[in-house]
């Protein structure tokens, strides 16, 4: 698929020389600075050294004193607390933490993880009648609640009271319970509004330690879980986040707990050390990043609740011992097996479907439903989905006599209103601008497919059906070297808000050792063309379709043709490949275009 290429716009010069100077570094790293709003000095030195002091006050968040002066009397007089949350990785991970921390002061509780099939998103009558009949007067909601207005409503018929703590956007009414903890509320002062799941249920903690005056170290335990959530649930790694997310990376690369541990045995992650060494050092041969707890860590530990219970997954984050931790992983890495297998089936089908429609090409959204596809697997579909035809999608299949769906969308385009306008034909429905989930009665599916194509063709740009790739700055290979590369890596963790930048190089020509390897991916070596430069390794993953483009420039690094030859820009980000010990940077190419003059 074509993609369109989207240079940022350059920072202030002024702010990037000022940045330069003061930072001792290269102009092009000072303009990645300006780009992502850092002006001074100070301001760097704030990005470059995430503290815990740039964290917020939790008591700003509206109802955070009525939730811990709630807990605080459940605790007092022992009644049960039931800790509830959504089956996905930042609920499960924010039902883990606050779990151990109210285990850990001393409170009478279990926790439940509603069945994805039987009891569907969010806060359930099922889930609310679990609670009265085993006599829990409390219930902490986790990652979800913040529409739940007819069950917090059906609760307190129960005599079972709710804390609510979400970061979905709520709607025009909130629910009636003791408290409601989102810092999207329009009432709301908190002043980071992106906070995962997981982070409200810790910022829960926080407060809590704070009233009993404990120390913050008494915290850091659970910032790994909230580093896997913020990852999995792809929210803003920026203000809060970026320390959040910055300490929990830490810890897993350094005293990762027993579950997680016990998951990554299952992926390509390799440990370096033994656990039980210097824990100043990383346990593993290369440091984690956000990127591979998003695609290693998330989905291993979502393919509990999309197969068969994520209880399991929190029982894995909290196991105590690791024998315990290794039949849980054991048990959920076949789970991935199956979760992968249905994942394939449904997306070739779904693939078929679009395929045989003629009236789809037109359409500006893609709409696919099936009644027996796993409702586990719908949300990753629609990715796939997106992937190939880049277009909004929404993948339907059929759940306890209703329609329900994932729904996913591209750059610029926000699934959430469009979801909202069709909102007459609705049961349910919530999530965030690029994902969100619905139901639907079966006899509303047409009216909701014409309501919802109707939104989009009336409000999405064409710019927005084309894939794009947003490069930072455009730089010479010869700017590319150790230094440039260590500086570059303090910018992170990346993630959305703070992406790991990319850069243009232009007018490249292979020096004849570029070769196509493995059938899809493209061995690169490449230099400018008319340069005295060392060549740079790179690899183009998935483009060997691409490797004619490249080929050709083969004759003119060797005898010095003037002739026009195969000249060609690339993207990519820049990496450390390390091959028997020795460690060269590397291009990782995202595009390769021919260089037009």
């Amino acid at each position: 698929m074509e993609k369109r290429w989207v240079i940022k716009e350059k920072g202030d010069a002024e702010i990037i020389e000022r940045l330069s100077k003061a930072l001792d570094i290269s102009e092009p790293l000072a303009n990645l600075l300006a780009q992502r709003g850092i002006k001074t000095f100070e301001e760097a030195r704030t990005f470059f050294r995430p503290d815990y002091s740039q964290l917020h006050d939790p008591f700003l968040m509206k109802d955070m004193d009525k939730a811990v002066a709630r807990i605080q009397r459940a605790i007092k007089l022992k009644e049960k607390i039931l800790v509830y949350g959504d089956y996905d990785v930042d609920g499960t991970t924010a039902v883990a933490l606050v779990y151990s921390f109210l285990k850990k002061i001393g409170a009478q509780l279990d926790f439940y993880i509603p069945d994805r099939y039987a009891e569907g998103y969010g806060i359930s009558v099922q889930g609310i009648d679990y609670a009265a009949e085993n006599n829990f007067k409390l219930v902490i909601a986790l990652d979800c609640g913040i529409k739940a207005i007819d069950k917090i409503e059906y609760a307190k018929s129960k005599q079972v009271e709710f804390i609510i703590g979400d970061h979905h956007r709520p709607g025009d009414v909130l629910p009636d319970a003791v408290a409601v903890l989102d810092a999207k509320r329009d009432d709301c002062p908190y002043p980071f509004k992106e906070l995962s799941g997981c982070g409200v249920g810790f910022k829960l903690a926080q407060a809590l330690a704070q009233n009993k005056q404990l120390p913050f170290k008494q915290l850091e335990e659970y910032l790994d879980l909230v580093a896997i959530s913020i990852a999995a649930d792809i929210v803003p790694i920026t203000g809060e986040n970026r320390v959040l997310a910055y300490y929990g990376l830490e810890r897993i690369n350094k005293m990762p707990r027993k579950g997680v541990e016990a998951i990554l045995k299952y992926t390509s992650v390799r440990k370096a050390r033994p656990r039980n060494l210097n824990q100043a050092q990383n346990i593993f041969d290369k440091p984690l990043g956000i990127s591979d707890l998003v695609f290693q860590l998330g989905p291993r530990i979502n393919a509990a609740g999309r197969i068969e219970s994520g209880k399991d997954s929190v029982r894995l984050l909290i196991s105590k011992t690791q024998e315990e931790a290794d039949v849980i992983a054991d048990q959920i890495n076949d789970l991935n097996t199956e979760r992968r297998s249905l994942d394939s089936k449904t997306t070739e089908e779904a693939l078929a479907i679009i395929e045989n429609d003629p009236e789809q090409k037109n359409k500006k959204a893609n709409i696919v439903f099936k009644p027996d596809w796993s409702k586990g697997v719908i949300g990753i579909v629609a990715s796939r989905l997106i992937e190939n035809y880049y277009k909004p999608t929404v993948v339907f299949t059929k759940s306890n006599g209703l329609l329900t769906a994932s729904c996913r969308s591209v750059h610029g385009f926000d699934i959430y209103d469009a979801i909202e306008s069709c909102s007459e034909h609705l049961e349910h429905f919530g999530g965030h601008t690029y994902a969100a989930g619905l139901s639907i009665k079966p006899e509303k599916y047409e009216a909701f497919c014409n309501c919802f194509e109707k939104y989009v063709q009336e409000h999405i740009t064409e710019s927005s059906l084309v894939p794009q790739i947003k490069i930072d700055l455009t730089l010479s290979l010869n700017e590319l070297n150790q230094k440039f590369y260590r500086i570059l890596k303090q910018l992170a963790p990346f993630g959305p808000g703070n992406m790991l930048p990319v850069f243009q190089a232009e007018e490249l020509i292979d020096t004849g050792k570029s070769r196509i390897v493995g059938e899809k991916h493209i061995k690169l070596d490449v230099v400018h063309k008319n340069t005295s430069g060392f060549p740079i390794a790179g690899i183009a993953f998935q483009q060997a379709d691409k490797f004619g483009l490249i080929k050709s420039g083969t004759d003119y690094y060797k005898k010095g043709n003037t002739d026009k030859q195969s000249v060609f820009n690339l993207c990519f980000t820049l990496e450390e490949n390390n091959w028997n010990g020795v460690k060269n940077l590397q291009l990782n190419v995202k595009d390769i275009k021919a260089f037009k003059s």
